[in-house]
């Protein structure tokens, strides 16, 4: 081969486009603004979104205003056996939450189920403090959140679930020591027990019964219309 035609055919391979040249970092950027457009779409809240949301935070608020009647017999025959037992029970008032991310899957439904079921059993009529109920659940439903947050309402599982539920009856434990539980010291036989049954509570009511209750209701096909419904079918659930 002549010296003419070996510059010319390096002169031919040097021209060619680099993998990071200006292209490809332009076609990177292009791909990553879809991938935000994607996220933001999959997070927005759509109007059914709104309406689940609000029918099951009336329904919770109807069960916590009857939890709210039975508690006190449930706390007095507990307590008799051991003071910070009836703990166990708590998270029937906080379940919502984590239910509500399941079903719903954005960025703040744990919240607004919590705050729509209080409202609902506010009117109803609640023989607690308006403010108390109302901040109680607007932080019970932040704690919920937040393992799903973690992964960015990506990945809902059993384990998640659970985690959340930990989490909102730690956070649920500390508040009634600090503001419904006069005298009674964290590490206290009856706090240390308070809190035991309070996360215990977390994980199974609020955390495994609210996982087995969203797969049941989704196979009904009750939730068909959201994301939830069509992913337990094992539809594909667009980002």
């Amino acid at each position: 081969m002549s010296a003419q035609s070996t510059s010319a055919s390096l002169d031919h391979k040097n021209a060619q486009p680099k993998g990071n040249g200006p292209a490809a970092n332009g076609n990177g950027r292009g791909s990553e603004r879809g991938n935000r457009k994607a996220t933001s779409r999959r997070l927005r809240w759509a109007p059914a979104d709104i309406a689940v949301g609000a029918a099951i935070g009336v329904a919770c608020g109807v069960i916590f205003q009857g939890f709210n009647f039975v508690y006190p017999a449930l706390s007095a025959l507990l307590g008799a056996v051991l003071p910070g037992l009836a703990s166990l029970f708590h998270a029937v008032w906080y379940a919502s939450g984590v239910f509500a991310v399941l079903v719903i899957r954005k960025p703040g439904a744990a919240i607004y189920v919590n705050l729509v079921g209080s409202f609902a059993e506010m009117v109803i009529g609640n023989q607690y403090a308006f403010g108390f109920v109302v901040i109680s659940a607007a932080l019970q439903g932040l704690c919920s959140e937040i393992p799903f947050t973690a992964t960015h309402y990506r990945r809902f599982t059993l384990p998640l679930a659970a985690l959340g539920g930990a989490l909102t009856g730690l956070e649920y434990g500390i508040y009634l020591l600090l503001f419904r539980y006069a005298g009674v010291a964290l590490l206290s036989p009856r706090g240390i027990t308070h809190m035991i049954c309070e996360v215990i509570g977390g994980v199974l009511i609020a955390g495994v019964a609210s996982w087995f209750l969203y797969v049941a209701l989704a196979k009904t096909g009750a939730l068909d219309k959201l994301a939830s419904g069509r992913a337990m079918r094992g539809e594909a659930v667009a980002d």
